[in-house]
C-alpha cells in the first residue's frame, strides 16, 4: 500500500477568498459569523427571511470574486456551491504546484488523475429559483442550464471537466460528515493504486430563507445575534450557525509528491467510518460511534 500525502491547499471561506486570508483571520480571532446581508432575515412573511424564528447570523462568503476568476460564462452556467468548489480546487493546483497561475494545464496523467469533491445538499439556490420562474413564468423560461447548475455531483464534474481528470470521481453526500469522507476515500483510491492525484474535498452554498426556515424549524440554529453564537463546545451553546464555503485538497502519492520536489503539508495515516444508526441528526450520547470509528 502506497503512502499518501497533501501538497496543496484551496479555500473559499467566511473568513477569506483563500487560504492566506482565511488562515490569517482564524490566527488574528476574526470570525467569519455576521449578521445576514444577503436577504432581508428580519422579514416574517411567506417567502420571506426567518425573522419569525430569530435568526438573523450566517458564515456568509463575502466579495467573492467569481467573474473575474472564472469568466462570466462559467458563473452563468454553474451554480455558487460549484463555483467555490472551482476556485478552491484553482487555489488547491496552484499551490501544489501542479499548474501556473492563469492555467489548467498540468503533467498528471488524465487517467490517473482523480476528483472527490462533495456536497451536502448542492445547488438549492438554483433550485428556489427554478421553482419560482417555473411557477411565475412556466416551464418554457427555464435556463437549460438548470439542472446542471443544480445537481450534487456537477461540483465534481465540472472540476473534472477543467483538468482533463478521468481518473476516479466520487460524490459522496453525508452531510456535515463530506469533507472527511471525500478526503478518507480519495485517500484510500490513492493508497490501493486506482489514481495517483486527487483533488478532495467539499463545497456548499445553500444560504436561502428556505434552507434556514428548514433548520430553524428543526430548533437547530442558534439565535445568537452576532460572532458569539457560533461556540459548538460550549455548555451553553443554543444550536449551530449555517454557513458556505468550499475546501479542496491535493492529495498524492508520496513516492509522486518526493520525485517531484512538492512541498508536503502532511501524511494521512488512517481513515474509518461508522454508523452511530441511533437518532436522525442527535448523535449517540454515549460517543459509541466516534470510539469504534
Amino acid at each position: 500500500m502506497r503512502r499518501v500525502v497533501i501538497t496543496g491547499l484551496g479555500a473559499v471561506t467566511p473568513c477569506g477568498n483563500d487560504v492566506e486570508s482565511t488562515w490569517r483571520s482564524m490566527v488574528e480571532a476574526r470570525s467569519g459569523v455576521g449578521p445576514i446581508t444577503r436577504f432581508d432575515a428580519a422579514s416574517r412573511g411567506p417567502g420571506g427571511g426567518v425573522g419569525a424564528l430569530g435568526v438573523s447570523v450566517a458564515g456568509e462568503v463575502r466579495d467573492f470574486p467569481g467573474v473575474d476568476l472564472l469568466g462570466d460564462r462559467t458563473v452563468r452556467r454553474n451554480g455558487r456551491f460549484v463555483q467555490y468548489a472551482l476556485v478552491a480546487a484553482d487555489e488547491a493546483m496552484r499551490d501544489a504546484g501542479l499548474i501556473s497561475p492563469g492555467s489548467s494545464d498540468h503533467d498528471v496523467d488524465p487517467e490517473r488523475l482523480g476528483v472527490y469533491v462533495g456536497s451536502g445538499i448542492g445547488g438549492l439556490p438554483e433550485i428556489v429559483d427554478g421553482v419560482r420562474t417555473w411557477l411565475e413564468e412556466g416551464a418554457g423560461a427555464l435556463s437549460p442550464f438548470f439542472i446542471p447548475r443544480c445537481l450534487v455531483n456537477l461540483a465534481t464534474g465540472q472540476i473534472a471537466i477543467r483538468y482533463r481528470a478521468r481518473g476516479p470521481s466520487l460524490v459522496v453526500a453525508t452531510a456535515c460528515a463530506v469533507g472527511n469522507h471525500s478526503v478518507g476515500e480519495a485517500w484510500r483510491a490513492i493508497r490501493c493504486g486506482d489514481a495517483d492525484v486527487v483533488l478532495a474535498g467539499g463545497t456548499e452554498a445553500s444560504l436561502v430563507p428556505l434552507a434556514l426556515a428548514g433548520f430553524g424549524a428543526m430548533r437547530a440554529l442558534s439565535r445568537g445575534t452576532d460572532a458569539t453564537a457560533s461556540r459548538p463546545f460550549d455548555r451553553s451553546r443554543d444550536g449551530f450557525v449555517m454557513g458556505e464555503g468550499a475546501g479542496v485538497l491535493v492529495l498524492e502519492s508520496e513516492d509522486r509528491a518526493r520525485a517531484r520536489g512538492a512541498r508536503i503539508y502532511a501524511e494521512i495515516t488512517g481513515y474509518a467510518l461508522t454508523t452511530d444508526a441511533h437518532h436522525v441528526t442527535a448523535p449517540d450520547p454515549d460517543g459509541e460511534g466516534a470510539a469504534r470509528c
